[in-house]
């Protein structure tokens, strides 16, 4: 089993009402047992919806407003799910403020990455599971 952020398989759940539509993602899932999640959509936000990135423990939206307790309900949702069905890797959308593994972007809305994990990244990390984005596999399929 794998979880797997639902805009990289092309669900509209991305901020803008899009999606991050991964070919090498979905190349790698043909044949296997996998569920999208979105924790964003799961913590209550719409897509689309301003878009936001993290400041520390906060999640703050280009609007200004913090909606961080979104963030961390839909965290928290997405590792009860992981948690329920122990899924062997979670692939999730690099750079972003709940899903970012290593490098998000730095809250300032210039395009700055710093170092960092997305909320529920994080959360997921620190529970013991297996996270990846899906630059590690492009990496794996390119090989």
């Amino acid at each position: 089993m794998i979880l797997v952020s639902g805009c990289l398989i092309g669900n509209p759940c991305k901020y803008n009402g899009g999606h991050n539509r991964n070919k090498a993602v979905l190349t790698f899932l043909e044949g296997k047992e996998y569920l999208a999640v979105c924790p964003e959509t799961a913590g209550g936000l719409t897509a689309p919806r301003p878009p936001a990135e993290r400041k520390g423990n906060r999640v703050i939206n280009s609007c200004g407003e913090d909606v961080t307790d979104a963030f961390y309900k839909g965290a928290e949702l997405t590792l009860a799910q992981a948690m329920e069905l122990k899924p062997d890797l979670i692939i999730l959308k690099a750079n972003s403020p709940s899903c970012g593994v290593g490098t998000i972007y730095d809250g300032s809305f210039t395009k700055t990455k710093t170092d960092g994990n997305g909320v529920a990244a994080q959360m997921l990390l620190d529970a013991g599971f297996r996270v990846v984005t899906e630059k590690e596999i492009e990496q794996w399929e390119e090989n």
